[in-house]
């Protein structure tokens, strides 16, 4: 029991996804009927200033009636990605040590490299975090 006096939610089935400081909880529930739903967690890790830590959790809720829909959707959802962007991952350039290919691309094009930061910048500023 927990500490409200109800009863903790049975976990029937899980598997874990570790993908870098986050990770993804898929846990198969039972509801107080007996039949099964889908949880799917994500953990963050953050470090505090002191070198402490703290984990953000997000959770999803997703039940049988939902379920050909939203894998329809999240199927959909990813062929387009993969169709529009390849399946190059393209974050390792926004890490400390990336070392870009070519300079002389941006040299080219007549920019600087401060020009460079500020179009990112401002691209960067139109992302609506509460979205994703």
């Amino acid at each position: 029991m927990s500490d409200n006096g109800m009863m903790d939610k049975e976990e029937i089935y899980s598997k874990v996804l570790r993908a870098g400081r986050r990770t993804y909880f898929f846990d198969v529930r039972s509801t107080k009927a007996g039949d099964y739903y889908l949880t799917i967690t994500e953990s963050k890790k953050f470090t505090n200033a002191d070198g402490s830590f703290h984990y953000k959790k997000h959770k999803i809720y997703l039940y049988k009636e939902d379920f050909a829909e939203f894998n329809e959707l999240v199927q959909e959802m990813t062929d387009y990605i993969i169709s529009e962007k390849g399946e190059e991952v393209i974050s390792e350039r926004h890490q400390k040590d990336f070392k870009k290919e070519d300079d002389s691309f941006q040299a080219a094009e007549g920019k600087t490299k401060e020009d460079s930061d500020l179009d990112s910048a401002e691209a960067f500023t139109d992302v609506k975090f509460e979205d994703i």
